[in-house]
């Protein structure tokens, strides 16, 4: 179990900006404060990712999107709600309400409820994070602290030593709108 001070020592280094590395419930996940611009394009230049393609928020429970969830339909709410915690994103019409430099030139942002412990209690304490793979752009995503190293050196502000989840894949991503499956896991 990982201590409440080595805990609250993460929540700080991403809430004064810093780029962290985290266990997920399949891979390791690069993540920041989504609300930091110059975290999260610090981000997209380590994994060499375009803003144009957009990035995933996590987060510990539903009611941290309320802001985006609120005035939706109830049947796509409920759909929300069944599926979550879990490794389910969703691509949720995001009406403007977060900066492009998280949704990219989409009209939805990825949105998960993770159930992996360590990650549900560190957004517990900063809010969503973004939450994308720890690899550059083209390499297999790291499963291992060691391959986020290998990957990233010394330019990451802190590595969040935990162990994975039990998925062997990346969370399913669907359409909220339309169901359509985006990618399996």
């Amino acid at each position: 179990m990982t201590g409440e001070w080595r805990l609250q020592q993460v929540a700080r280094v991403v809430r004064q900006g810093g780029v962290i590395a985290y266990p997920t419930e399949a891979v390791w996940g690069l993540g920041c404060d989504p609300w930091d611009r110059e975290a999260v394009y610090r981000l997209l230049e380590l994994k060499d990712r375009p803003v144009d393609k957009g990035l995933i928020l996590v987060a510990d429970c539903m009611e941290r999107f309320d802001f985006l969830l609120d005035d939706l339909p109830r049947s796509w709410r409920e759909r929300l709600a069944r599926s979550w915690p879990g490794p389910n994103t969703w691509l949720v019409p995001h009406q403007d309400r977060l900066p492009q430099w998280i949704t990219g030139r989409h009209d939805s942002v990825a949105l998960r409820v993770t159930d992996h412990p360590l990650v549900a209690r560190l957004c517990a304490l900063t809010g969503p994070l973004v939450s994308t793979s720890a690899n550059p752009a083209g390499r297999p995503a790291a499963r291992s602290a060691l391959r986020v190293r290998q990957y990233f050196g010394d330019q990451l502000d802190h590595i969040f030593c935990g162990p994975l989840g039990g998925q062997r894949n990346p969370s399913t991503i669907r359409d909220l709108r339309s169901g359509q499956l985006i990618r399996a896991s």
